[in-house]
């Protein structure tokens, strides 16, 4: 009669799939650092356009500032990125934040046109999404992130910091270009 009363409740404790032991260990709304959250607001999404209802940030002023503008806003979505590692995030959730930042600063370097597309893109914004959807612990569990985890963003980094670096050499050699082949009169 004991072996069929433990049955029993073991069965009952399996019926049941709302209980504590059978949750999902990553929580299902992870509370990241407020600074985080207003960061991304500010610099993608703070001024409105009263009539059209388009948002927009600081990124899209600051981008205005010839050579400048593109990398100190890259800056701030690599902070974004480098948070992500904190909160153990996937690497392959931290690849595609890298990749939104890498999409954003490529079409920052089209004149105007590209500032349009910055404003529009808003990569704090689209990784702030990633990062509430993808994030495997909460903010008082995010002190540290894995060593691997912070190579690979580092490798992340380094790919972008590359990428900075060969837009950079390119305007260069284009500049010089002009000015010693094109002869004004």
């Amino acid at each position: 009669m004991a072996l069929a009363s433990h049955v029993n409740d073991s069965y009952l404790i399996h019926a049941e799939p709302h209980t504590a032991r059978d949750r999902i260990v990553r929580p299902t709304r992870v509370q990241i650092e407020r600074e985080i959250e207003v960061l991304a607001q500010v610099m993608d999404n703070q001024f409105a356009i009263p009539v059209l209802g388009w948002r927009f940030g600081l990124n899209a002023i600051i981008d205005l500032i010839p050579g400048v503008g593109d990398i100190a806003t890259s800056l701030v979505a690599v902070y974004v990125l480098i948070s992500a590692v904190r909160y153990r995030v996937p690497k392959i959730t931290l690849l595609r934040m890298g990749l939104n930042i890498a999409i954003y600063f490529l079409g920052g370097l089209v004149p105007w046109v590209g500032d349009l597309f910055a404003a529009w893109w808003k990569p704090n914004i689209r990784n702030l999404k990633l990062l509430y959807k993808r994030a495997a612990v909460s903010a008082e569990q995010a002190r540290q992130g894995r060593t691997s985890d912070w190579l690979f963003v580092g490798g992340i980094v380094l790919t972008l910091i590359a990428l900075l670096f060969g837009t950079m050499t390119v305007s260069a050699l284009i500049i010089w270009y002009l000015f010693t082949h094109i002869r004004l009169v």
